[in-house]
């Protein structure tokens, strides 16, 4: 929880795009359309949406708003069953051995394999439980920036397409060039463009 509690690392993005005029209300159906489904008791693998940073089961917003006057708090969570390598090849080989002897065949045909290993995979992923993990957000719709708490690489992709998904709006990671951009005049951007890197050895 970095954007409540404890030291925080963040990245931040540009937002880009247009919000309508009633941004507060079509934030809030975007939201709640794009709002967390529960996989506890499915056997999906896979579950992503947004959440209260008060409350990870907290989809609907009834105990916390997300609205905290000009910035949007929220939190993306992603549920995952995930079945260990190890384990997965551990009864594979058990049940191939089991139907190897049961059949009274020296050996099992690639297909025979192939179909053995993904029932095995399918039971397996039924019993496991989903893991869940979140990631915070802090949007500030004055400037259409946002601040992510997260530097995971990979987290920052699935941001960046289900934040379009929901929003219909890109982001684009800022880096102190950019950041330069938004805090000068036009006269200091003309600047900025004619400076090159260099290499100070």
């Amino acid at each position: 929880m970095g954007l409540l509690k404890g030291t925080a690392s963040f990245v931040r993005f540009s937002v880009l795009g247009e919000l309508p005029e009633n941004t507060l209300d079509f934030i809030a159906d975007r939201v709640i359309a794009f709002s967390f489904q529960d996989i506890d008791d499915t056997y999906d693998e896979y579950s992503i949406g947004w959440v209260s940073v008060l409350n990870m089961f907290d989809s609907q917003f009834q105990y916390a708003s997300y609205a905290a006057g000009d910035y949007i708090t929220l939190t993306m969570r992603i549920d995952e069953r995930k079945v260990s390598p190890a384990i997965l090849k551990k009864i594979v080989q058990k049940e191939e051995e089991r139907v190897r002897q049961e059949k009274q065949l020296p050996k099992l045909s690639r297909s025979m394999k192939v179909e053995i290993k993904e029932r095995v995979r399918t039971d397996l992923m039924r019993k496991a439980i989903p893991i869940p993990a979140i990631f915070e957000l802090c949007w500030s719709l004055s400037d259409m920036t946002l601040l992510f708490f997260s530097t995971n690489k990979k987290v920052h992709a699935i941001l960046e397409d289900f934040f379009k998904e929901s929003f219909g709006l890109l982001l684009r990671q800022q880096i102190p060039y950019t950041t330069a951009e938004q805090l000068v005049d036009e006269e200091q951007v003309a600047v900025l463009e004619r400076i090159s890197p260099d290499i100070f050895v």
